[in-house]
């Protein structure tokens, strides 16, 4: 824990959600491997006001995509190129 992050420095705010929300919450703060709740919650809020550009469709992106990875589905620089009609420096192989 940072010295930022140290109970002296920590206000304590309540706020209301659905229980839908936080059985989620709970269903992930620990497979994440963060200590408690709070610290869960912290964290999202922390990333959620350091990178307001990252929203949710990034996130969906980057979760499919580790899906693909995971079941092998992938391709290589060279099968993207040539699918795409790419010679390796951005420019299209017809534009050449």
């Amino acid at each position: 824990m940072s010295e930022a992050d140290s109970s002296s420095n920590q206000t304590t705010v309540q706020i209301r959600m659905p229980d839908t929300v936080l059985d989620d919450v709970d269903a992930t703060w620990e497979e994440l491997g963060y200590t408690n709740r709070s610290e869960f919650i912290r964290a999202v809020l922390r990333d959620a006001v350091k990178h307001p550009e990252f929203d949710r469709a990034d996130l969906k992106a980057m979760l499919a995509s580790e899906v693909d990875i995971q079941k092998g589905r992938t391709h290589s620089s060279d099968e993207v190129k040539a699918e795409y009609g790419l010679d390796g420096e951005g420019e299209s192989m017809a534009e050449g």
